[in-house]
């Protein structure tokens, strides 16, 4: 997958000296889900951002599989892989881990149930919201998160979403062509 981008502390207007060489690694697998004219997004009400859904593989998952659990646990929806969209790293020092992140552009096939947010989610005040394809780019980047995490989601997944609802219009306009 094509790496869009690498995001430091720096990036995001922090400053920290933590070693490189003893953050641990995670990987995480996210979505850019489409639901008619509509686009997954998760409020984060303690921290005041939004972010896509998706999260990290746990032991003996793919990409995929990781996908396809986050984006059920998080919009209650099953889904399909139009394309990839990219991956961004980002050097978090202050929480001691370097992530990997790959998105994927998705499409709605069953809305089969309500989210279900962990207690750590809930806590921070998590909420599924479909957001317009016209307005999703515009909320997200008006965000001023509260948190050192939060500030890291908006960049990544600002840049998932213009990137994402670019490849969902181009694939729309070469479908209208047929």
């Amino acid at each position: 997958m094509i790496v869009l981008k690498t995001i430091d502390d720096e990036d995001v207007g922090w400053k920290n000296e933590y070693p490189i060489e003893k953050l641990k690694e995670r990987k995480a697998s996210r979505a850019v889900l489409i639901k008619r004219d509509m686009v997954a997004m998760l409020y984060v009400a303690k921290h005041e951002y939004h972010k896509l859904p998706g999260g990290g593989l746990e032991p003996g998952e793919n990409w995929g599989q990781a996908l396809s659990r986050e984006v059920l646990e998080e919009t209650g929806c099953e889904a399909r892989i139009i394309d990839e969209i990219g991956q961004i790293n980002e050097v978090r020092r202050e929480h001691g881990i370097r992530q990997t992140s790959y998105c994927y552009l998705a499409q709605v096939t069953k809305d089969t149930k309500a989210p279900t947010f962990t207690l750590e989610e809930a806590g921070q005040g998590f909420s599924l919201v479909w957001v317009p394809i016209s307005k999703a780019i515009d909320l997200m980047e008006k965000d001023t998160p509260k948190n050192y995490e939060g500030a890291f989601i908006r960049k990544r997944d600002s840049l998932f979403l213009k990137m994402g609802l670019e490849k969902h219009m181009d694939g729309r306009s070469s479908q209208n062509k047929k």
